[in-house]
């Protein structure tokens, strides 16, 4: 029995702290691309032309949020791919797969759905995001940042961020600011009212920054070259953790105490205190490469990937 224990220590001294389960799970109508939560409400787009709205305590689906599907390069009818869902009030923001290689914005409001941005506009849109009522925040795949009115359907603003192409981006809590990350790691933060350029962040990811998130002053990347980066913005200090693995998604709690991220080959989603740089778990059973990593509160975070599962873990 003494040497039973011995050989487990060792264990786990060698292969690191116990993978921890996840609490509930999801199951969406595709791969999910994206998530938000609302009211008690997670929305989930996904691949498969439609936003499932899930009851967060129960983890079923109450509605669905369908677009239209369209036509592949043969003329096959297809799902369109949703890549991005936002929400404000009662209105859904939805950005989906359009034809030719352009993409479609569309506005979801009362169970009526209208279009905002269409294919003939030749927009190849890569992110959109609300920044208040009347207005959405776009990134083109070219990283130009447009604010857009939505009632007149029209650009108060198109601006280059950078000359690479666009990777991600993120608001900072009062929308006053957006963080935009790009194929060179580098790093540009804007002002959204009109564009201009605040600071550039540059020198720690040195390859394409896959996701980046933006919570109280705290800005993290997940990086293509293994690398999870934290800045401060504050007090304009920055430092990174390694992984052995591309790092494809990473995430912040609401107060930016806690950061998150895929961490390994096997999709392990590792927690750390931001200011001690201590591990405070590591989180298992996503078989897919990671899309989202999104925090509920303190203790409880969602984890989606390129598959129909969404996993709810809590920190103990």
């Amino acid at each position: 029995m003494k040497y039973i224990v011995i050989i487990l220590m060792i264990s786990v001294t060698l292969f690191g702290a116990k993978i921890q389960k996840a609490a509930l799970e999801y199951k969406a109508s595709g791969s999910v691309t994206d998530m938000i939560v609302s009211k008690g409400l997670l929305y989930a787009s996904t691949d498969a032309s439609c936003v499932d709205v899930f009851d967060i305590k129960s983890a079923k689906i109450v509605t669905k949020i369908k677009i239209d599907q369209i036509a592949d390069f043969t003329g096959d009818i297809i799902d369109a791919k949703i890549f991005a869902v936002d929400i404000i009030d009662e209105k859904v923001l939805i950005l989906s797969q359009g034809l030719k290689g352009y993409n479609r914005v569309y506005l979801y409001e009362h169970n009526i759905m209208s279009l905002l941005i269409s294919d003939s506009d030749e927009l190849a849109v890569s992110k959109a995001k609300f920044l208040d009522k009347d207005r959405i925040l776009l990134a083109l795949m070219s990283d130009e940042i447009i604010s857009y009115d939505i009632k007149n359907k029209k650009a108060i603003y198109r601006v280059a961020s950078s000359a690479s192409t666009f990777s991600d981006f993120d608001l900072s809590d009062d929308k006053s600011k957006v963080v935009v990350a790009d194929e060179s790691g580098d790093l540009q933060l804007l002002l959204t009212k009109d564009g201009s350029n605040v600071k550039s962040f540059t020198g720690q990811n040195l390859d394409n920054v896959f996701q980046v998130d933006y919570k109280n002053g705290i800005i993290v990347t997940a990086g293509k070259d293994r690398k999870v980066v934290v800045y401060d913005t504050r007090l304009n200090s920055s430092y990174y953790k390694s992984s052995d693995f591309f790092i494809y998604s990473a995430g912040l709690s609401p107060s930016a105490k806690i950061v998150a991220y895929s961490s390994n080959v096997n999709n392990d989603v590792t927690l750390f205190n931001r200011k001690t740089k201590s591990t405070l778990g590591i989180f298992g059973g996503n078989r897919s490469t990671l899309s989202k990593i999104l925090f509920l509160n303190e203790k409880e975070f969602l984890v989606s990937g390129a598959s129909k599962k969404i996993n709810l873990y809590k920190l103990k």
